[in-house]
């Protein structure tokens, strides 16, 4: 079984409501079809009801057992508004402003996850990640002992002995354009719990860089070895090393040499590049030259979960998005 199919059947053993801000957005629509017809989650679409409805008609598309719900006719409107304004009014939000900002579909579905409406949140599809990381930031806020938000791919590379049978998450590849020490053991940290709670993984987290254990002397490095060592102190029990080479990270021939006696080299499964340029690149090329499944980005490290998709997603990109939301949820409980 594929790890998408093993999402999947996770989310379905205990459904969680989720809400997609573009409910008028037409792969939204037909992605909530398949989401309820496959028992993945329970959905709120937010938007005008009678556009939706009208759109999904043209479509050939049955919302039946969706929610939806239209921010400008809600009875939540207030209660939501007043809430923004408590959050915001030390920023300078007045009542007024914050009545107007919550009727934004993604701020209002943002509410809807902060005071427990719904379980998790999915936009991006016609939608920007800053759109979607915004309102999250700040209404929904990092995660008890989270100090930033970040990202990674779910890597399921066919045929390959690396990682967990070829499944490995990569981090951070969306989010932190360059992350500074602290917050590279932050992200480590997250992407190993989402390792575990998502993937089922024991992680084994490598903290990737030019050098491994010193072979290398830049300060590029030391921002490596310095992240590792806030890491362990924060979560000893993790297993995790660094600094590390790629090759020293998945090859075990190669980890002998250079990093002998380390739990992680050879065998890490988790991998936490040191800055966004070498994440983002580095996914790219494992999807594309060893044709990888690249699920995500998962985001990671916010109090309750939300999500982005690419404004070039398909309807099964947002089914999948949505499966992994609902699985983040089930592990916040």
């Amino acid at each position: 079984m594929k790890l998408m199919e093993k999402i999947w059947s996770k989310a379905k053993e205990d459904k969680k409501k989720i809400v997609l801000a573009e409910g008028e957005e037409e792969r939204t629509l037909q992605a909530c079809e398949k989401i309820i017809k496959e028992g993945i989650a329970n959905l709120i679409l937010v938007g005008n009801e009678k556009v939706i409805k009208e759109k999904a008609s043209k479509l050939g598309v049955s919302l039946n057992g969706a929610e939806i719900v239209d921010p400008e006719t809600s009875d939540k409107l207030k209660a939501y508004a007043d809430a923004f304004y408590e959050l915001r009014k030390k920023k300078g939000i007045t009542p007024e402003k914050a009545d107007k900002i919550v009727r934004d579909p993604i701020y209002f579905a943002t509410m809807m996850v902060k005071l427990g409406d719904a379980d998790g949140l999915v936009s991006g599809a016609v939608h920007t990640t800053g759109d979607l990381l915004r309102p999250g930031l700040q209404i929904v806020k990092t995660a008890p002992g989270t100090s930033v938000v970040s990202s990674t791919f779910i890597m399921e590379v066919p045929n390959c002995e690396y990682g967990d049978n070829g499944v490995l998450l990569f981090a951070d590849c969306a989010v932190n354009p360059c992350p500074d020490s602290d917050q590279l053991a932050s992200i480590a940290i997250s992407t190993a719990e989402t390792a575990k709670n998502l993937c089922g993984m024991d992680p084994k987290v490598a903290m990737l860089s030019f050098s491994t254990k010193g072979s290398a002397k830049h300060e590029l490095v030391d921002k490596v070895r310095n992240a590792v060592e806030i890491a362990k102190k924060a979560k000893p029990d993790l297993s995790l090393d660094g600094e590390l080479q790629l090759d020293a990270s998945i090859v075990e021939k190669v980890a002998s040499l250079k990093a002998p006696g380390s739990e992680v080299a050879g065998k890490a499964n988790v991998l936490v590049f040191p800055d966004l340029q070498a994440g983002n690149i580095g996914y790219k090329l494992v999807q594309r030259f060893a044709k990888a499944d690249a699920i995500g980005p998962v985001c990671q490290g916010f109090a309750k979960p939300i999500n982005d998709l690419s404004r070039g997603c398909n309807s099964d990109d947002i089914v999948n998005v949505v499966a992994v939301t609902a699985v983040q949820a089930q592990a916040q409980k």
